[in-house]
């Protein structure tokens, strides 16, 4: 049975919902338009690793939040459009490898700025490399089983 056979894509694409909302909330966050709940401890501070003018929340002059949330739509809309381009199809389960573990890796460089340049953590940071990590996790499965 295919649906069967899918699950794993099905629960990357239903994990992206949450990455998107998580990095449209940083990116929100970042442009100052939205207060963060943190508490402002060095375990909880997501002003000095994602907020407005915090040193490594930007690549140039892009928000490293807009890059997971393009990064998020990609994924979600790559699993939604499989349906309708046959190419799409057949080689979804390499593009979400691909996909999900470039973000698994930008995750892991962020996280190791978090934590051994800027000595601090944002929770939602930590949410978004989380389910990044799952859905990379999931994609590998997804590639083997077919």
């Amino acid at each position: 049975m295919k649906i069967h056979q899918d699950w794993p894509i099905r629960v990357i694409q239903l994990l992206a919902v949450p990455g998107l909302l998580v990095a449209y909330y940083l990116w929100l966050f970042h442009e100052g338009t939205l207060v963060a709940g943190c508490t402002g401890s060095s375990w909880d501070d997501c002003g000095r690793v994602s907020g407005p003018g915090a040193p490594y929340s930007s690549i140039g002059p892009i928000p490293v939040a807009l890059i997971g949330f393009i990064g998020y739509a990609l994924i979600f809309f790559a699993i939604w459009l499989k349906e309708w381009w046959p190419w799409l199809d057949e080689n979804l389960p390499e593009l979400i490898v691909g996909l999900t573990g470039l973000g698994f890796l930008f995750s892991l460089g962020l996280t190791a700025l978090e934590l051994f340049v800027i000595h601090a953590i944002c929770r939602y940071c930590v949410v978004s490399a989380v389910i990044m990590t799952i859905m990379f996790i999931l994609a590998i499965l997804h590639l083997r089983r077919r």
